[in-house]
């Protein structure tokens, strides 16, 4: 094996410390997709047959029409996360035996990002109707659903993005 003047193998794209093809490193990326596209595939498909459930509720019958809009928002919104969380098993499914399983990687990272941002979409629709409906207060329900999709901004986007830009500085300043 070939070894660089460190002594170590060359790193043939998998990133330090890895000796992978990129065969390989794609391979290795597919099974890191499908195990965090397990989690979020049950999480919106949960949501998104509890939100069916509630249109045959009594409470349905009840609300009133911006109340009724946000449901049918917050059910389309639920529909498309689920949809879009299970696009890379359609896209494996399709591509397999094609040798595009690096494109095939890419383009599951981006379905992914897409899914949980409209999987947190959902989620804040399906909050702030239930907390309407549970509180009768609408300025409640509203903060308290705008300070969960701010939390989800926080642990989803801000703190991947800061952890990034230390390990950034950090090897930057080796």
């Amino acid at each position: 094996m070939e070894h660089t003047a460190h002594g170590s193998p060359p790193d043939r794209g998998g990133g330090p410390g890895r000796d992978e093809t990129p065969q390989e490193r794609a391979d290795r990326r597919w099974n890191e997709v499908l195990q965090e596209v397990r989690v979020a595939q049950t999480g919106a498909q949960i949501l998104f047959g509890f939100l069916v459930s509630v249109a045959f509720t009594p409470v349905f019958a009840r609300l009133g029409s911006f109340d009724t809009d946000l449901y049918v928002v917050t059910v389309v919104l639920g529909a498309c996360a689920t949809g879009t969380l299970i696009a890379p098993v359609s896209f494996h499914h399709f591509l397999a035996g094609h040798n595009l399983k690096p494109a095939l990687v890419r383009t599951a990272f981006r379905m992914i990002a897409f899914g949980l941002a409209l999987l947190a979409l959902t989620i804040g629709c399906a909050l702030l109707l239930l907390l309407r409906t549970a509180t009768g207060n609408p300025t409640l329900a509203w903060i308290l659903s705008a300070a969960v999709m701010g939390w989800f901004a926080t642990s989803w986007l801000l703190l991947p993005h800061l952890v990034l830009r230390r390990a950034e500085r950090s090897r930057a300043a080796r």
